[in-house]
């Protein structure tokens, strides 16, 4: 995939079904970092793009970073290669030297919004005899490389979009393939780099489409085989809108900084868009490989609901929390979460032993969507056990002893792992056991016993998640 700047959304996507279909098809997946555009290039760009491949879970086989026999994999690093290539095009007479002067192209640009035409170059240079360019270059002017766009393009299939073709020396001047800098445009880099690289397949986003006719030509130019290309349709927001950069609300950093876990990602940008056999929530990238079918993959824009990816993320990080292997990580994780969040507030190493940081996460499966959840303040009761006076919990009920009796003969009676629907059932029989304490008293007193707080989730709830033992050693602890 071609990447300018930070990965977003668009990106990885582009990314994900290049690395979905290279992996299909036992192939190679490529990343190849395109610097040539020097007033765009952003520092440690490449480095973060290849950071959130590898965070994504679809790490590229041959990058800047992991090399390959096809390297150098970063254009800026191969430019003596785009300099021979445009001299070879310029012997044959298919790419002329143009000396327009920057100010000239502006003219013309002016001049044909004014008229409301579409900009383009007149190649005027194209006609200068081999004498005039000999005078040029004497003269010292700086030049460009153009590429001669010749009429009669032949029609090529797309993978996606089918047969296509744009007849493009109609509507557009000789583009750029060479700059004065050296450095080429993404026109000509791209066609050689494919060629060099042995790349057999292109996926690329739709704005491409209508550039793939030029390509072509290039490939012709040259003599060589193009490879297939396939063009996927827009990723846009449900509304239909582009996606929006601006905010940085689309770029990977931000998800997973905010805990998303990457296979939710893949599932929401494969969900919204087509190519599969099957569309269910839930997927993982191996049913997503074994899915792929690329003649499946419709010309209609993808819709993205970011509103849905709480939901996506609930599901696998329910299925994360069931699979022995990746809940390991989940601990962990939620370890340093607490520790970072309660780290100052009285937390008991206690409750950051790995078994009770388990229970938790076992018993909160399904429904949390992300795990930082857990250390918001409506869980804080899990991490700071309360310091609750037996004095504090008798001046809601005189009743402490006896309802403290009725709770522990409960937990301990109960075996199987209670409903918050059963338990609430439970609690209110055993409410009917005491004397003269109403049911709501009863709830005050056991949330403070439980969690030190006045508010929060229900009492079944805080019992259900903190399970039998931690709820019995906070009431023996209340009541001593």
């Amino acid at each position: 995939p071609a990447v300018p700047g930070f990965l977003h959304l668009g990106g990885l996507r582009t990314a994900l079904y290049n690395y979905i279909f290279a992996k299909k098809h036992r192939g190679t997946f490529i990343l190849r970092v395109e610097d040539t555009d020097q007033n765009r290039v952003v520092p440690g760009a490449a480095e973060g793009i290849e950071d959130m491949l590898d965070w994504a879970g679809i790490p590229p086989d041959e990058s800047p970073r992991r090399g390959g026999s096809f390297g150098p994999y970063q254009q800026s690093l191969r430019l003596d290669l785009y300099r021979r290539a445009s001299e070879v095009l310029l012997e044959r007479g298919a790419a002329y030297r143009c000396f327009c002067t920057a100010q000239r192209l502006h003219l013309l640009k002016k001049e044909a919004l004014r008229s409301q035409q579409t900009p383009r170059y007149d190649n005027r240079c194209r006609h200068l005899s081999p004498a005039e360019v000999a005078e040029k270059l004497s003269q010292g002017l700086p030049w460009v490389v153009r590429f001669r766009l010749e009429t009669g393009v032949e029609p090529f299939q797309d993978l996606v979009y089918g047969w296509s073709k744009h007849e493009v020396a109609e509507v557009e001047g000789d583009p750029v393939i060479l700059k004065g800098d050296g450095f080429p445009t993404y026109h000509l880099a791209n066609v050689v780099d494919d060629h060099s690289m042995g790349i057999s397949h292109v996926l690329r986003g739709a704005e491409w489409l209508t550039s793939t006719s030029k390509h072509l030509l290039l490939y012709k130019a040259f003599g060589w085989d193009p490879p297939q290309f396939g063009h996927l349709p827009l990723l846009l927001n449900k509304d239909g809108a582009k996606l929006s950069k601006r905010q940085g609300d689309i770029f990977l950093e931000r998800f997973a900084q905010e805990g998303y876990l990457p296979e939710a990602l893949l599932d929401i940008i494969t969900n919204c868009g087509s190519g599969f056999t099957e569309k269910q929530m839930g997927r993982t990238l191996e049913e997503l490989i074994s899915q792929f079918e690329i003649d499946r993959i419709t010309t209609h824009s993808a819709l993205l609901d970011l509103e849905k990816l709480p939901e996506f993320n609930r599901i696998h990080l329910t299925r994360h929390i069931e699979n022995e292997g990746l809940r390991q990580k989940l601990i962990r994780d939620l370890q340093l979460l607490v520790e970072h969040v309660y780290g100052d507030q009285q937390v008991d190493q206690e409750v950051l032993e790995k078994e009770y940081v388990e229970q938790v996460l076992l018993l909160r499966k399904g429904h949390i969507s992300l795990l930082k959840t857990l250390v918001s303040s409506d869980y804080s009761y899990l991490w700071v056990r309360p310091s609750v006076t037996r004095e504090q919990l008798q001046t809601l009920s005189a009743e402490v002893d006896e309802i403290g009796k009725l709770v522990l003969g409960l937990m301990t009676r109960q075996t199987a792992a209670l409903t918050v629907e059963e338990l609430n059932k439970e609690l209110k029989s055993l409410q009917k056991q005491t004397r003269e304490t109403k049911y709501s008293t009863m709830m005050k007193l056991l949330r403070l016993a439980l969690s030190g707080q006045q508010h929060g989730p229900s009492v079944a709830e805080m019992m259900v998640t903190l399970g039998p033992k931690e709820v019995c050693g906070r009431i023996h602890k209340a009541l001593s």
